[in-house]
């Protein structure tokens, strides 16, 4: 079904970057970018090659919000925050994605108004994580979604909430979080009564604090509460809360709003106070959950703490007091925190004598970014309840809420009530809790089909009990306040971070997703629900967590080289099971290695045993991961102090022509060279727009000086598209960035059979280039607007592979692509099918009255430098035609299908020219062709092109 999408009043530019120190996009530029890919869109000569999604959708993706239909409950919209927007009717047995026609699939909140049935849709998801995407403001259908309005807010980026008023749903408030990582003003609380034609700011702190959650009296509209939250992100450090942080009223439906979380309330204030989650009963009962910063009082220590020597006893210890200790006992600390075994008591004292390391060294050996996230001082998740319309403020519990938010609370800060039970309350982080006793104590809810980190929970108001949850890994519906869940996971929704390709028939297809671990599966596979019957689905897990870059030993497809973040990776063998933990560590006495969320590693394509791993230096390993050696100095700026690992390698490449040429990207912005195996280094990026993240250098595979580099600002809220191709290995730079829409760049590759063409994957899509660079051509048939992540070429088949972020996995079929010569394109005509096609009496035939015919295809692709009608004639290689069709014809690459039938003359033709064969009319009354060799016949424009292909 056709669907269209509008934006009001934007126009055309063009963006090309310049070196300077970077600011953020506007919400005009954003608009306007949208605009030039959408005229890129109509343009291209790639729209109309299909792209295909081969899921997989059983690990789902991140869930952001729902909107249920409170007369009929097994209707409601999910949306995710990569993912778009899906709807169900049927209580989640099966979704249609309603927002593949927008520009946006990234979703901070939604309404719907059920009595239209019109959708409104907050982009930009609110959790201020790693990969929590802006927006371009609000969206709105009145007409479930076939076609999609732009109702402003373009500078908002994160949207948190929507409020429509139920009687009149021309009133609506909006609260927006603002930027993610700079400051701006379009933030706070905004209202329309005209159906969002104009809009009035009603409440705005400051250009760092933003409204993350606004909750309505359900006994009176005009009754509204809004946490705002004060934080400031940058890519080296996270600052989570601040005093602006709290609580505002309004009594006359968000019109003007008064802040009620002082200090006199009792509700926490000052500096600590972190993301707010809201949720009112009745005119009176108000929950809050506030994440508290604050630091925790310092405990005494219990005593069965005091047995063994800890990672704590050596922080403060002084070196004579480490020369005294029990060589038993820090030969036992050694051996069981897995030092390298050449750290021995001895050695370790001797290195401390000798001043080459200190006591607290020994702590520090242990820490990484993973300790640091799970480790946590602060207060954490605290349950506040007011009873008097938010007047004053009682925390509902004693004891802390360990072990729910730990060192993330940014990344949830909800809590629901009841609407039938006020003591009957839902707050959730890595875990989903209950409560039925006003907070005082909680329960878990989880349960083993149900996944961590959770975002979104709508309760049944007519029954108590009945549940929809959303986390990490989908959906959720529970009937029994949480005894029991079911999973709705049918959507292909998966967040891969990367993508890789072996070389086995059919090739299998891997990838590292958000926080949903490692899969494999085959290239071939169609998402359908037939697996549920078996039990065997086609991807296979590899590993858990968040899911990192993959390897494949090209000699053995089963040694898989994949981890999970900053740095913990394994070499894995996935038919013995065998897993050997591969993380390099620095050595005592060093400063530790900075790994990146997503650290890079590569395989030589020189030799499989080789593999290369960057933390803030480069390290190679010669055995498999066995053993590792530091083979450069910091290739970072050094890092920042700050709370997020930051001065991290984030993208390594070799060149296929010559062993040890070798290229390193970091997250700062530092292109370093090598040509000598890491012996010596040269900085290559210093007339490069400087401070932006390397998300990709590439070595050609065509030409030994060749590299490509793609940049990337999503972290200072800088959405220009940098891209950049050298001819002498990194000494000079250009600009290849050309007609690309304003998004930032993930990926680009080569086509390992074409120099002239390029892949690239940005944060809203996917382009070619079959001029290297000089212009970019859009993907769109089958391809929503969504975040690509990582791209692979599997050569033999000549597939593009896909990894997006929000939409699983997708792959095309650029044979065509590859093959295009472009001295010839703008008078070429080309036609290339499928080589091979294996005969089967099932064609046209039916196993079953109950089950339609089976009925084949021989997919076909064509180019056209211009556009047009004409025929199609299959025919047999002496020039007998068998059957023709019409086409119509665009410019550029056109796809088609044969279904392989051919006309009831041309059928007793070929019995007549062969007494041994046979051609019987199938059950859908149609003839099909029989074994043999075939010309494809393309007549077009008054033009003729061919191809062949054989039916086996």
């Amino acid at each position: 079904m056709k669907r269209t999408y509008h934006f009001l009043g934007a126009f055309l530019i063009g963006i090309s970057p310049i070196i300077a120190q970077q600011t953020a996009t506007s919400g005009e530029a954003l608009q306007e970018g949208f605009e030039q890919k959408q005229e890129l869109h109509q343009q291209s000569i790639v729209k109309n090659i299909p792209l295909q999604n081969i899921g997989p959708s059983v690990m789902s993706g991140r869930i952001t919000d729902f909107a249920v239909n409170p007369e009929d409950p097994t209707e409601f919209y999910a949306a995710y925050a990569t993912g778009g927007l899906w709807y169900t009717n049927n209580n989640g047995i099966s979704f249609t994605p309603v927002m593949d026609n927008s520009p946006s699939q990234n979703i901070g909140d939604i309404a719907v108004d059920w009595n239209s049935g019109t959708i409104w849709v907050g982009t930009g998801e609110v959790n201020a994580s790693r990969s929590s995407y802006a927006g371009i403001g609000l969206l709105k259908s009145a007409d479930q979604g076939e076609t999609w309005e732009f109702m402003g807010l373009p500078d908002s980026h994160h949207i948190s909430r929507i409020l429509i008023n139920p009687e009149n749903p021309d009133e609506v408030v909006v609260g927006v979080t603002g930027h993610l990582y700079s400051s701006n003003s379009e933030r706070g609380i905004y209202k329309t009564t005209d159906g969002g034609k104009t809009w009035n700011k009603n409440l705005f702190i400051n250009e760092q604090t933003g409204i993350i959650d606004v909750a309505v009296n359900p006994e009176n509209y005009n009754e509204m509460y809004a946490a705002a939250w004060d934080k400031d992100r940058k890519a080296w450090d996270f600052r989570e809360s601040g005093k602006n942080s709290g609580i505002y009223k309004s009594t006359d439906a968000g019109d003007s709003w008064t802040k009620i979380s002082t200090e006199a309330s009792g509700f926490p204030t000052g500096d600590g106070v972190g993301r707010i989650g809201l949720s009112v009963y009745d005119s009176n009962t108000i929950y809050a959950i506030v994440d508290n910063q604050d630091r925790r009082k310092s405990e005494d220590k219990k005593s069965s703490d005091k047995s063994g020597l800890k990672k704590d006893d050596l922080r403060n210890m002084k070196k004579s007091a480490f020369l005294k200790l029990d060589d038993k006992q820090l030969e036992t600390y050694l051996r069981s925190n897995d030092f390298q075994k050449k750290y021995t008591a001895e050695k370790v004292k001797e290195m401390i004598r000798k001043d080459e390391a200190k006591p607290q060294d020994l702590a520090t050996y242990l820490e990484d970014a993973n300790t640091q996230l799970f480790d946590t001082p602060v207060i954490g998740a605290q349950v506040y309840k007011s009873t008097d319309a938010g007047k004053t403020w009682k925390i509902t519990h004693e004891d802390y809420l360990d072990d729910l938010y730990y060192s993330y609370g940014y990344y949830f800060g909800m809590v629901h009530v009841d609407p039938q039970d006020e003591n009957a309350i839902y707050i959730y982080g890595v875990p989903i809790l209950k409560s039925k006793d006003g907070g005082k104590t909680f329960t878990s809810i989880d349960a083993q089909n149900v996944h961590a980190d959770h975002h979104a929970l709508w309760i049944n108001p007519e029954k108590s009990g009945h549940l929809i949850d959303g986390n990490d890994g989908g959906i959720n519906i529970s009937y029994d306040d949480g005894e029991n869940w079911v999973k709705n996971n049918s959507p292909s929704v998966g967040q891969f971070y990367t993508v890789n390709v072996d070389n086995e028939k059919p090739y299998n297809v891997y990838g590292g997703l958000q926080d949903n671990g490692v899969w494999v599966g085959p290239h071939t596979n169609t998402e359908s629900n037939g697996w549920a019957a078996s039990g065997d689905y086609n991807y296979k897990s590899i590993m858990g967590g968040d899911g990192m870059q993959v390897e494949i030993d090209s000699r053995n497809s089963d040694i898989v080289y994949t981890g999970f973040q900053f740095g913990n990776y394994f070499r894995i063998n996935r038919e013995t099971g065998e897993r050997l933990y591969i993380h390099p560590k620095h050595e005592l006495g060093e400063s530790p290695y900075r790994y990146n969320w997503q650290t890079p590693i590569l395989l030589s394509s020189h030799n499989q045993d080789i593999l290369y791993m960057g933390g803030n230096k480069l390290m190679r390993s010669m055995d498999q991961g066995e053993s590792w050696t530091s083979i450069s100095k910091d290739l970072t700026g050094g890092g920042k102090d700050g709370n997020v690992p930051y001065g991290t390698l984030a993208t390594i490449s070799e060149s296929p022509f010559q062993f040890g040429k070798l290229y390193t990207g970091s997250d700062d912005g530092y292109i370093y060279g090598s040509d000598n195996a890491g012996a010596d280094w040269k900085l290559l990026s210093a007339d490069l727009p400087q401070d932006l993240w390397i998300s990709r250098v590439i070595a050609s595979e065509h030409s030994k000086d060749r590299v490509y580099a793609s940049l990337n600002g999503y972290r200072s809220d800088d959405f220009k598209p940098y891209v950049y191709v050298s001819e002498d290995s990194g000494k000079n730079w250009k600009d290849i960035s050309a007609n690309l829409p304003i998004s930032p760049v993930n990926v680009i590759r080569e086509d390992p059979s074409n120099e002239n063409v390029l892949y690239l994957g940005t944060d809203n899509g996917l382009y070619v280039s079959l001029d290297r660079g000089d212009s970019w051509q859009a993907f769109s048939t089958n391809f929503p607007n969504v975040a690509v992540h990582d791209l692979r070429v599997q050569e033999e088949e000549q597939d593009l592979v896909v990894g997006t972020h929000g939409r699983s996995l997708y792959i095309a079929d650029i044979s065509a692509i590859a093959a295009m010569n472009m001295d010839d394109i703008k008078s070429a005509l080309t036609i290339s099918s499928e080589k091979e096609i294996r005969f089967s009496n099932r064609w046209g035939n039916s196993y079953s009255k109950w089950m339609d015919p089976y009925t084949p295809e021989l997919g076909f692709t064509y180019y056209t430098s211009k556009k047009g009608n004409g025929k199609l004639k299959i025919q047999t290689e002496d020039g007998t035609t068998l059957q023709s069709m019409n086409i119509e014809a665009d410019k550029g690459f056109n796809t088609g299908s044969y279904n392989l039938s051919i006309t009831e003359d041309s059928a007793k033709k070929l019995e007549k020219q062969d007494e041994k064969t046979s051609i019987s009319k199938a059950e859908d009354e149609k003839f099909y062709i029989p074994k043999g060799s075939y010309k494809m016949i393309l007549e077009l424009n008054g033009s003729t092109t061919e191809s062949t292909f054989e039916v086996k």
